[in-house]
C-alpha cells in the first residue's frame, strides 16, 4: 500500500501533463491554420481581439461567467468588412460540497458591417432552452410559417423591423440552413455564429454571412438606411 499511493500520485500526474501537452499543440496547431487562412483569404491575422469584439451589440456577448475572443481574423472579403474569430463563454457552478467548476461553449463567428441601421434582433435555432424561455412569458416573435416558427426562435426590440426583415425569401432561404447557423443583426453589424469549426471549414462561414446579407429584403434598405444610402446594395 505504501508504494501503491505515490504510484497513483505520479500516473495522475502524468496524465494531467499528457493532457496538458496534447491540448497545448492543438492550441498551436490551431493557430497556424488561422494564420494560414488568414493569408490565403487576404484577412490580418491576430492572436487576440484588438477590436473589442465583446463591446460589439449581441447578446451572445453577454453571456456566461466569463467570455473571450481569440484568433481574430479581419478585413475585406468579396467586398465585405468582416472579421472571424473564434468565441467561447463559460457558466460557473458549484456543487453540494462546494466544489466550483466550469462549462465551457465555444463557437466560430462571422461579423459583417452592413450599410443597415438595424434593431437588435436575433434568430437562434429552436431548443428546450429557448422553449422554456418562451414558457416563462419571453415569448418569441411568430412568423406565418409554421415550419420556421419550430425551426427558429426570434427575438427583436422592434416587432416592425424584424417582419421587414424576415420576409417569405428570407424565411425560405433559413429554411434550408437547419439548425446549425444562428444569425442577428444590430446597429450596422450583422453576425453569424455556429459550434466550433476547423478551420479550413470558415469559409463555408463566411458564405453563409454573404447569403444572409444577400437575403435582406429592399423594403430594409429604403426604411433603415445605413451611413451610405447610395451605397450599392448586394446582388439579388
Amino acid at each position: 500500500m505504501g508504494v501503491g499511493v505515490p504510484l497513483i500520485f505520479v500516473a495522475v500526474a502524468v496524465v494531467g501533463g499528457l493532457i496538458a501537452y496534447f491540448s497545448y499543440q492543438a492550441k498551436k496547431k490551431r493557430q497556424a491554420a488561422f494564420a494560414a487562412l488568414g493569408t490565403r483569404l487576404g484577412l490580418t491575422y491576430s492572436l487576440q481581439d484588438p477590436y473589442d469584439t465583446l463591446g460589439e451589440p449581441f447578446q451572445l456577448f453577454r453571456r456566461g461567467d466569463g467570455r473571450g475572443v481569440e484568433n481574430v481574423l479581419a478585413g475585406t472579403w468579396e467586398s465585405l468588412g468582416v472579421r472571424v474569430f473564434d468565441y467561447w463563454y463559460y457558466e460557473e457552478s458549484t456543487d453540494s460540497k462546494g466544489n466550483r467548476s466550469r462549462t465551457y461553449y465555444r463557437f466560430d463567428c462571422v461579423l459583417a458591417t452592413v450599410n443597415v441601421t438595424c434593431a437588435q434582433l436575433s434568430m437562434e435555432p429552436e431548443n428546450l432552452f429557448t422553449r422554456l424561455a418562451d414558457h416563462l412569458s419571453f415569448h418569441d416573435i411568430e412568423f406565418e410559417s409554421e415550419d420556421f416558427n419550430k425551426m427558429f426562435n426570434v427575438k427583436c426590440s422592434d416587432k416592425k423591423f424584424a417582419n421587414d426583415m424576415v420576409d417569405a425569401r428570407m424565411i425560405e432561404w433559413m429554411l434550408t440552413l437547419g439548425k446549425t447557423f444562428s444569425l442577428a443583426v444590430g446597429g450596422d453589424r450583422a453576425l453569424v455564429t455556429c459550434k466550433r469549426l476547423d478551420p479550413a471549414q470558415l469559409p463555408s462561414l463566411l458564405g453563409v454571412m454573404q447569403q444572409f446579407i444577400g437575403h435582406f429584403p429592399n423594403v430594409v434598405y429604403d426604411l433603415y438606411p445605413g451611413a451610405d444610402p447610395t451605397a450599392p446594395r448586394p446582388d439579388r
